[in-house]
């Protein structure tokens, strides 16, 4: 890993997940040699861990996938028009707490992943990525896929992590400094 702030990629693996197992999923990822970090089945709460989160997840072109001290990638089983977050998230609490404790902050950074088709031509801002915490895929700089699509960031990471850090204006920051 390249260091830098923790961060999370949140990925959908399109499938129905009344019908396909996250074992089945994670079983696709290694022979694609692709793997992530964990498989999730939002519905059945069935978790697969691949790797470790201090190796690189195959779900990221170049060297994205090793910036931070972690980079962990999440495939969901879904679908990016049909947020998975409208589901149970049976499992949620366990992969928070095992994302806590390598020290990922709960924020959103780059704001809530649009909606899917318009997530596909989303910003994908290198200075938030920077920042660390939780992104879509379609939040990465250097990607150009659509997943997570829409989905509700407050489920994941919590309503009291939502404060959003919004820059003053530099004529308002000023105007402060002269008080």
């Amino acid at each position: 890993m390249l260091g830098g702030a923790p961060r999370t990629v949140w990925f959908i693996w399109p499938a129905d997940p009344q019908g396909v197992s996250a074992r089945s999923v994670a079983q696709r990822l290694i022979q694609l040699h692709r793997p992530s970090h964990l498989v999730w089945n939002p519905v059945t709460g069935e978790i697969v861990q691949l790797l470790p989160p201090t190796r690189a997840g195959g779900g990221l072109a170049a060297d994205r996938g090793r910036n931070g001290r972690i980079c962990v990638q999440i495939q969901v089983i879904g679908s990016a028009r049909e947020p998975f977050t409208d589901t149970k998230l049976d499992g949620l609490d366990d992969i928070l707490a095992w994302l806590d404790s390598w020290e990922v902050p709960r924020r959103w950074p780059a704001g809530p992943p649009l909606p899917y088709p318009h997530s596909l031509t989303a910003e994908r801002s290198k200075r938030l990525w920077a920042r660390g915490g939780h992104f879509g895929h379609s939040q990465v700089p250097g990607t150009r896929e659509g997943d997570p699509g829409s989905i509700d960031i407050a489920r994941i990471i919590g309503e009291e992590a939502l404060n959003l850090e919004v820059p003053m204006p530099g004529r308002e920051l000023r105007l402060l400094q002269e008080v």
